[in-house]
């Protein structure tokens, strides 16, 4: 008799999963990115802290995925941005 999966835990509340996201960023990720890797996208588990990056966001993600394929909670931040996309005018760049 086979097994089922069990069940997927509940997503955090978006909220949740930024302040994670951002703590993880700060701590971990940012001081090895920042200088040589401004614009690219990371993908964090927040569960895990796992991460993946690339010069593309659904790459990134699609990466993270590979690595962490339970992963529910993903934060998804731009390295050197406050935001991940920008419309119009300049880029809002993260103050150094």
């Amino acid at each position: 008799m086979a097994t089922a999966d069990p069940p997927a835990r509940p997503r955090r509340p978006r909220e949740e999963t930024a302040r994670l996201g951002d703590a993880i960023y700060e701590r971990d990720i940012r001081p090895q990115v920042e200088a040589s890797h401004r614009g690219a996208f990371v993908a964090i588990d927040v569960d895990s802290g796992s991460w993946a990056m690339s010069d593309d966001l659904r790459a990134a993600a699609k990466r993270l995925r590979t690595q962490r394929p339970g992963a529910v909670d993903v934060w998804l931040p731009r390295v050197g941005h406050r935001a991940l996309h920008h419309f119009g005018g300049r880029p809002l760049r993260s103050v150094e």
